[in-house]
């Protein structure tokens, strides 16, 4: 059954509908950056708050910057901007339903003052982002705003015409502040520490550059809140919709495959009204930073301490790497000696549990989380999600190993063929840098370890973690995963 608003009520009786007339909804929230994860959160919480008839003034407008981004709209528009939550899990508690809580989607090259006209609109009183961990264009080494980049300039140059997430929310706020309608809220929806403080830098450094009045309006006026954000949501493949076609009769062009499990911790920071998600599951607080430090240290961080290694052994999938009683030790190790010691205690969380059901959550099979998705993007996943780990251990002078041996799979990894012969391409926006960095066995240490914006300036001066390095990516060549990881649990 193709999925649409007139076919809705023809699907199978086990799937969720809209408990809402979907004509009763208006926009109030602008998304940028619909992906996968957009829809299986934010969107799936407005879902549910709709659902309980309340919140229809939140509906969600999406947005696209991209040129890639017109087949995510045009799969949603020709299915009335509905799409299926398919809950995958090795329980039967899962669900299949259908969300409504997005109504539409503008993209940037189909009309750019279009755009900036919807993010001016009154209704619209919350913008959010997906936009990648690097999509904020902070240097990691400085934590400066990466001013100099080429599509940054061209916004500065054309404020009119932008390009940029930046660029597009300074021309927004510009004609709100110009026509007297109060500021939106600002919200990272991305897997970055202290992300609410990361965009305001961000975006205050870029309105800086293009109007210093603007940049005290929009200080003065807009808020930032921090979030904690969790739910495992892998690309969606062919067999994933094939397979809800297969079981549940659904015709969906671009439904968002996800784990059971969802956590949002917000900071109640909003200038202009919110929803009341907190009806719905939403823990709302004063400060997110300690489940931030928990969630991207424990979780993030140990998800690339399996994902290269696994990669090079040849697994595909997250569940792959769980099945191997090596990793499963490794990861623990990792997570109770090297992380867990550095977190501060973390209000309402049970850190033991909260490990154990990392270690149920990796290992969900029917969910088939391809580990080419968790190594994407290493260049800017490793300076928030490993090095303040690594930062800290040489700090308190203890045992660099284990964390040592992430950094040295990545770079063993970045060489594009693993320990079978296979080759695979590398799914980071600074592949072809990356990669050249590791081609002279004898100078990767030297090359990779010394670019500042990934690594910092602690880990390339310790002669501790160095050495542990170095001893990594030798015993990787030499004696292959199984091995290394072996001799690292036996010390």
């Amino acid at each position: 059954m193709k999925l649409n608003k007139p076919n809705l009520t023809r699907l199978a009786p086990e799937v969720a509908l809209p408990a809402y007339a979907l004509s009763a909804t208006r926009h109030g929230i602008a998304h940028i950056g619909v992906g996968g994860f957009h829809r299986a959160h934010q969107a799936y919480y407005t879902d549910a708050l709709m659902n309980l008839g309340e919140g229809l003034d939140w509906s969600i407008c999406g947005v696209g910057l991209r040129a890639e981004d017109r087949r995510a709209r045009d799969d949603l528009a020709g299915q009335d901007y509905l799409f299926t939550l398919f809950e995958l899990g090795d329980t039967d508690d899962t669900q299949v339903r259908v969300i409504g809580a997005i109504s539409d989607m503008l993209l940037a090259e189909d009309g750019t003052q279009v755009l900036i006209d919807k993010l001016a609109s009154p209704d619209i009183r919350i913008v959010s982002l997906t936009i990648t961990e690097g999509g904020y264009c902070i240097d990691d080494s400085s934590g400066e705003f990466m001013a100099q980049l080429p599509q940054i300039q061209h916004d500065l140059a054309h404020p009119n015409s932008p390009k940029t997430v930046f660029g597009f929310l300074c021309a927004a706020l510009a004609k709100r502040r110009a026509a007297g309608i109060s500021a939106f809220t600002l919200m990272s929806c991305d897997n970055l520490p202290h992300n609410g403080a990361v965009t305001r830098k961000a975006l205050l450094a870029f309105a800086a550059l293009r109007d210093a009045d603007l940049r005290d309006w929009i200080a003065a006026n807009v808020s930032f809140p921090n979030a904690m954000v969790d739910r495992i949501t892998p690309i969606t493949s062919s067999a994933h919709r094939l397979q809800l076609h297969d079981e549940h009769g659904i015709d969906d062009a671009w439904p968002v495959v996800c784990e059971p499990f969802v956590q949002w911790v917000l900071e109640d920071n909003f200038v202009n009204g919110r929803p009341a998600w907190e009806k719905v599951g939403v823990q709302f607080t004063d400060d997110v930073t300690p489940y931030e430090e928990m969630k991207i240290k424990l979780l993030n961080g140990s998800h690339l301490a399996l994902t290269y290694l696994g990669f090079l052994k040849g697994y595909r999938f997250v569940h792959e790497a769980m099945n191997d009683p090596l990793f499963v030790r490794y990861m623990r190790a990792y997570m109770d000696l090297d992380v867990t010691p550095q977190l501060a205690p973390v209000p309402g969380i049970d850190l033991t549990q909260y490990k154990n059901t990392l270690v149920e959550r990796f290992s969900n099979q029917a969910i088939a989380d391809q580990l080419e998705r968790v190594c994407s993007d290493g260049s800017s996943k490793f300076p928030k999600f490993i090095v303040p780990t690594i930062n800290r251990l040489i700090a308190d002078g203890r045992d660099t190993r284990r964390a040592a041996l992430v950094v040295a799979a990545w770079a063993i990894y970045l060489k594009g063929v693993d320990e079978n012969g296979n080759a695979y391409s590398i799914p980071d926006p600074r592949a072809e840098f990356c990669q050249a960095l590791v081609v002279d066995d004898p100078l990767i240490t030297q090359r990779l370890l010394e670019v500042e914006e990934i690594f910092g300036t602690a880990i390339p001066h310790s002669a501790e973690f160095v050495a542990a390095f170095e001893w990594c990516c030798n015993s990787l060549r030499e004696h292959g995963v199984t091995r290394t990881l072996e001799r690292v649990l036996a010390d």
